[in-house]
């Protein structure tokens, strides 16, 4: 049986004029509440015109395109003069549209493999929007996106970002290719929490020691969905790249992490290393309905205290000289907990502020008596 096309909508000020059109035009034209029934009111490859589509908008509300269309689509948009910000806003739609169909459709090879291409374009255009900004301005720009409250969306679409950004910084001779993958990498990298039980995913309290070995399984589960599931992309996808990227995420620099305690540079995937700071500043520094968050001053200076521990030292310092913040003191000194893992939603970060010794002018010193003048004292 022939599967019923499916559609999305677009925004009019999005409809490219004056120029071949990429996709055709539907609108629903079912006067029945709940009922659709698409017509195509403009084709592929015409060139439609500002006052046609002003004609459009007084007469439907709402316009489509079909799915099959998105990456004509998309493409597009990111070679037209609409701003960053709006741009960014519509890949990332996008992308909720393909991690909601990996993670809450009827779960299937198939429909794996085939989302995970829609990814991978959706990841290139990401590539190509992000190509004049840098770590900086990528933190302002993700600060003016709309968010869904989707912990595990909103955030592996910002790790993604974040990941191509800091792989930039670090190699500024970057192919698309590589930041294509390291950005999959990064918004795939929690793909096994499929596996793990919605009410544990969703508790932003304090999780009971069996939840937590639970989540701390996700790197497994992804990999296994990846390489053992026999799931196939195209040419365009390393599947082995982007396997392990979601098996290492959780790997500290110092060997302390998991699934498999692995050390290092020779051990943990460059990509991987990238994701593990990315997933870390944005846990930390981006604002969720239910937590607060850190400046970023304060968000630095206590992801220095991972560097060497979690955190490659070398990369850290690359990421460290692209944000701009004032390097001085903080104000309070904050202690992070060792347990603080980026996979939870926490309702409150686990941080807590050390109580500083006041150091005077003499702080450290040693302090040398003359016997003499001790005995004669006394």
């Amino acid at each position: 049986m022939d599967m019923k096309p499916s559609f999305f909508s677009v925004r009019y000020d999005l409809v490219p004029t004056a120029e071949p059109l990429p996709f055709d035009l539907f609108v629903n034209s079912s006067v029945v509440k709940g009922k659709e029934k698409f017509v195509r009111i403009f084709p592929l490859g015409g060139t439609l015109h500002s006052e046609e589509l002003d004609e459009f908008h007084r007469k439907y509300f709402q316009l489509y395109i079909p799915e099959e269309q998105r990456k004509n689509f998309l493409k597009s948009l990111v070679k037209s003069g609409v701003d960053d910000v709006q741009k960014t806003n519509v890949l990332k739609d996008a992308a909720l549209d393909y991690l909601h169909n990996i993670f809450h459709k009827e779960f299937s090879t198939e429909l794996l493999a085939e989302n995970i291409e829609a990814c991978r374009e959706v990841v290139e255009n990401m590539v190509d929007v992000l190509d004049h900004h840098d770590i900086d301005s990528l933190r302002t720009l993700i600060g003016n996106l709309s968010f869904h409250d989707f912990y595990t969306f909103d955030h592996s679409i910002n790790v993604s970002m974040y990941c191509i950004q800091i792989y930039r910084s670090a190699n500024p001779r970057a192919t698309r290719r590589e930041l294509t993958h390291v950005g999959l990498g990064g918004l795939l990298h929690d793909l096994g929490k499929i596996k793990i039980p919605t009410h544990i995913l969703n508790n932003p309290g304090g999780l009971s020691h069996e939840d937590y070995q639970t989540i701390k399984r996700h790197p497994d589960y992804g990999l296994d969905l990846l390489l053992n599931g026999h799931c196939e992309v195209g040419g365009g996808v390393d599947l082995k790249t982007i396997a392990r990227v979601v098996h290492e995420h959780h790997e500290n620099f110092d060997g302390t992490g998991y699934p498999k305690k692995l050390k290092g540079k020779e051990e943990i995937h460059l990509y991987a290393r990238v994701c593990t700071i990315a997933d870390f500043f944005d846990a930390i520094t981006t604002k969720r309905s239910y937590n607060e968050v850190l400046s970023i001053q304060d968000a630095m200076n206590t992801m220095r205290k991972f560097r060497g521990i979690k955190l490659d030292p070398e990369l850290f310092d690359v990421f460290d000289r692209h944000v701009r913040y004032v390097r001085a003191d903080t104000a309070k000194e904050l202690r992070l907990s060792d347990s603080f893992d980026p996979t939870l939603p926490y309702a409150k970060l686990p941080i807590e502020e050390v109580k500083r010794v006041d150091k005077g002018p003499d702080f450290g010193k040693i302090k040398i008596v003359d016997p003499a003048k001790k005995k004669a004292k006394n």
